[in-house]
C-alpha cells in the first residue's frame, strides 16, 4: 500500500468516526429530551395561594412504580424539624423533609400519564389518588388529587 493510499484509508476512517459520533450525540440528545416528557426529576411546588414555590420534590420509579419525596421546603416559614402530625398512616409524626408523598403511578398504557397512586398532602395529613401528567414538552407537571369525582389539580415546575 502506498503512503497516499495509506493516508486516504486513516481520512476516511477518522471522517467515519467523527460522523458515528456526531449521529450517536444527536440520538443521545434526543433521547435526553424525550426522557424529559415524564414526571420522573426534580420539581418545585407550587403554592396554591401565593404562586410561590413550596417544596422541591423528587420523582423517581422503582419497579415501575412512582416515589416521590420532599428533599427541601422553600416555605419562607417553613420550620426544618417539622412532622406530619395530622398523617393517619406510616408516616405520622415522621418529618416531612424526606418524607415520601407520592406512592405507586404507573404510566397508563399507551398514554404520557401516570396514575393509580396516591399522593399525601402533608399539611392536612389527607391521601388523595393521584394522576401526573407531563406538560409542556415536561417542563411543567399537571399534579391531580382526587377523592372521586371532587379534586384539584396543581402546575409543578421542573428543576432539573
Amino acid at each position: 500500500m502506498s503512503h497516499t493510499t495509506a493516508r486516504t484509508t486513516a481520512h476516511r476512517a477518522v471522517r467515519t468516526t467523527l460522523a458515528s459520533l456526531a449521529l450517536w450525540g444527536v440520538a443521545l440528545a434526543g433521547a435526553a429530551h424525550a426522557s424529559q416528557n415524564t414526571p420522573l426529576g426534580v420539581w418545585h411546588s407550587i403554592d396554591d395561594k401565593t404562586g410561590q414555590p413550596r417544596s422541591e420534590v423528587v420523582i423517581d420509579e422503582r419497579e415501575g412504580q412512582l416515589s416521590g419525596r420532599i428533599v427541601r421546603s422553600l416555605a419562607p416559614d417553613a420550620k426544618p424539624d417539622r412532622v406530619c402530625d395530622l398523617c393517619t398512616d406510616d408516616r405520622k409524626n415522621q418529618p416531612i423533609v424526606g418524607m415520601e408523598i407520592i406512592r405507586g403511578a404507573k404510566q397508563a398504557e399507551g398514554k404520557n400519564v401516570w396514575e393509580g397512586g396516591r399522593i399525601l398532602d402533608p399539611e392536612s395529613g389527607k391521601t388523595y389518588a393521584l394522576r401526573l401528567t407531563p406538560v409542556e414538552n415536561g417542563a411543567k407537571l399537571e399534579v391531580r388529587g382526587s377523592i372521586g369525582p371532587f379534586g384539584r389539580t396543581q402546575t409543578w415546575v421542573r428543576v432539573r
